[in-house]
């Protein structure tokens, strides 16, 4: 079988769901596929993730510019496409994504365009995502993390010929010893006690609707007082959220944790996972507590529905309804045999359908059609 080289091209805040899900991928590709990751130079943020990339033998490297200098970074990934005798190009990101696809066409190298979804959460970001939704009409193929997500871009004006819907994966492996962690490490956050644990992931900025799981978490405190709410994650918005736990009278009660190295094992402890954004692609987060045996409460928007049956491995609720969250939640802390069923459920369910396995397999297929013989 024929050698094919794929530079993957991003924009690495940390380590986080799209660094996973491009690692998983390069790990579980057959040899003849040989896999390296670029990534952008801003304030060195990607060193976490090109740390795992190499402690698994995935080739990676640290790009030497940086915004502004954009036609510099473009003439650097055009260098590296001829060096390394690219027979691909998949850019993950707005950024990658603009100056990846100019730095492809000028070597004449395939380019595909991975869509997670996209936030609209400042002026700044609304501007990049436009240009992105332009960019996009010149790929070679886009490939969506859900069909929600391949709306959106197929509403974006991409021909429905070049999007296809290959889904983000889960390894199960990482979840396999549910309920044996060290329970300290919850239990330190709440000194007065804890009957139950909620736990909410993801970078606070206003398009996951933390303002929203913050005011389901106080009403499930007037009734259940003795249940924890974990949010884990950083962002823009936390002096906002945290201003809203004090007047809420909710400080011990709802702990915002800031970023951790240790989220997996913080899923592995609670008793619901609750997501509250308005917008998404297909969230990993909800994939790893369905493999965690974790049942789900989540907003129905985007990719979420794909994952989350509704009534079986978890809830659906509409975005911006903090009482239907709420309830949900009470309605799962109250019953531990439900919450078993469908934690069960949801694991039984990403088992069969999102396993690196196949995403593997679906990218096979894409990169025979479109990759360049060099």
């Amino acid at each position: 079988m024929n050698a094919v080289n794929v530079l993957h091209l991003t924009d690495s805040p940390f380590f986080g769901g799209p660094e996973r899900q491009i690692l998983g991928l390069a790990r579980t590709l057959p040899p003849h596929v040989h896999t390296k990751v670029l990534c952008f130079r801003e304030h060195a943020s990607c060193l976490p993730f090109l740390k795992e990339l190499e402690s698994v033998g995935v080739a990676s490297e640290m790009l030497e510019h940086a915004t502004p200098l954009y036609p510099k970074m473009v003439a650097e990934v055009r260098r590296r496409l001829q060096t390394h005798a690219a027979n691909l190009l998949v850019c993950h990101g707005y950024k990658a994504d603009i100056l990846g696809l100019i730095a492809a066409r000028i070597t004449g190298t395939p380019v595909v365009s991975v869509s997670r979804g996209w936030t609209a959460h400042t002026r700044k970001v609304r501007l990049n995502e436009a240009l992105d939704r332009k960019s996009l009409r010149f790929m070679d193929a886009v490939v969506c993390v859900s069909e929600g997500q391949a709306e959106k871009v197929r509403r974006a004006g991409i021909p429905a010929q070049r999007v296809r819907v290959i889904r983000n994966a889960i390894d199960h492996e990482r979840f396999r010893n549910r309920g044996q962690g060290r329970r300290e490490v919850v239990r330190e956050f709440f000194p007065e006690g804890l009957d139950n644990l909620v736990i909410a992931v993801g970078r606070l900025s206003p398009e996951k609707g933390f303002d929203h799981f913050i005011a389901a978490a106080g009403l499930v405190l007037s009734e259940l007082p003795r249940t924890g709410f974990l949010l884990i994650g950083e962002g823009p918005s936390r002096a906002t959220l945290e201003q809203q736990i004090a007047s809420a009278g909710a400080r011990g009660r709802i702990v915002l944790t800031g970023f951790r190295n240790d989220v997996d094992e913080m899923i592995l402890h609670a008793d619901v996972l609750a997501q509250s954004s308005h917008t998404e692609g297909l969230p990993n987060v909800v994939l790893e507590a369905c493999a965690a045996g974790v049942p789900v409460v989540a907003t129905a928007v985007g990719g979420t529905p794909e994952v989350v049956c509704d009534g079986t491995s978890g809830y659906l609720v509409a975005p911006g309804d903090s009482r239907s969250l709420a309830n949900r939640l009470l309605e799962l802390l109250r019953s531990p045999d439900q919450r078993a069923r469908m934690g069960a459920a949801g694991r039984e369910f990403v088992r069969t359908h999102f396993s690196f396995a196949q995403q593997s397999a679906e990218y096979q297929r894409l990169f025979a059609e479109i990759a360049t013989p060099r």
